[in-house]
């Protein structure tokens, strides 16, 4: 069992739940999610927060929140009429730091960011908002890449792992995504909010059946066909769940826990917590090869088969298709 991740969440990063839960019984229902995943963080005790989120994109290579107190009125872009937030973070520029010196021995391209003024994103800041509203435990913020494939993003992951080891501390690892992510394109009322379409909905609640039995790697191995059914225009969405896997572990031993699911202005919205156990679903037989070094991408704006790791294609390399 993993010993250095002690907890791992899902989370929505749309400013509802955090700015006007009462408005909407569903928004209210994952404002509650939030707060019952705040104690097992307090429960669980780590060291830090580690926030990966799927709504702060990054296009060369990958970025790391390292300013050690960052504050700043945040207003989100598409809701401004939900009004400001402000805040102000402890962040572990230590452990940034540490992350960024891991990423680049494992051939990662990625740097910290650390200036006074910079626009953190809507899902980071509810995130730790409603998770660490006191600043109990220093967190840290690493963006997700756009074009990254699924090897970049698991040696992404590891980097984190070897950062945390090196430094003996433990952490909650925080994805910020939804599940299927089709927005309603004109304004609602908030009663009136609903997930987009049935197909998202029946796909969003299997994907919450799997993690409910704690199948983490599964939902990994299967993360493609299922953005395939619910054609989740974010390409960076579900990319958070192969991130999870490779900083947890790859398997499906975990207790998982569905605290809330609901519509978030037509996306589907859920918190899910994942604790790590010595029992869980069972192993499977993945797919998926695992990947300890990224050597770089082929053809990356092709839009069709791509790449692989190592000198050339073979047993057990990924060679897969570009989402873009």
């Amino acid at each position: 069992m993993n010993d250095t991740i002690v907890k791992g969440l899902i989370v929505p990063g749309l400013p509802q739940p955090l700015l006007c839960p009462e408005k909407n019984e569903g928004w209210q229902q994952l404002h509650d999610g939030f707060i019952a995943a705040r104690k097992e963080i307090e429960a669980a005790d780590p060291d830090v927060l580690v926030i990966y989120s799927t709504m702060w994109p990054s296009i060369l290579g990958h970025q790391v929140q390292a300013l050690p107190q960052p504050e700043w009125v945040h207003v989100d872009e598409l809701f401004h009429d939900l009004g400001s937030i402000h805040y102000k973070f402890d962040i572990d520029a230590e452990l940034a730091e540490g992350v960024v010196e891991a990423g680049k021995a494992r051939g990662l391209q990625i740097r910290t960011t650390a200036y006074h003024g910079f626009p953190i994103d809507t899902g980071s800041v509810v995130a730790l908002k409603l998770l660490n509203p006191d600043n109990e435990r220093k967190a840290i913020i690493l963006s997700s890449n756009v074009y990254s494939d699924r090897a970049e993003t698991i040696v992404y992951g590891k980097a984190l792992l070897d950062a945390l080891k090196a430094q003996g501390k433990t952490a909650a690892v925080i994805s910020v995504m939804t599940l299927s992510n089709r927005l309603h394109t004109e304004f609602i009322e908030p009663e009136d909010d609903h997930i987009h379409s049935a197909k998202d909905d029946e796909w969003n609640r299997k994907l919450l059946e799997f993690l409910a039995e704690g199948r983490l790697e599964d939902c990994a191995q299967l993360s493609r066909n299922i953005q395939k059914q619910i054609r989740v225009h974010k390409v960076v969405n579900f990319k958070s769940l192969w991130w999870m896997s490779a900083v947890m572990g790859a398997h499906n031993r975990y207790e998982g826990e569905v605290y809330a699911y609901a519509p978030l202005y037509g996306t589907g919205g859920a918190v899910v917590s994942l604790t790590p156990s010595e029992v869980g679903a069972g192993e499977r037989e993945f797919d998926e090869a695992d990947v300890e070094v990224y050597t770089g991408e082929r053809n990356v704006l092709a839009g069709t088969k791509t790449r692989s790791e190592g000198p050339a294609p073979g047993p057990g390399s990924d060679v897969e298709e570009t989402l873009t």
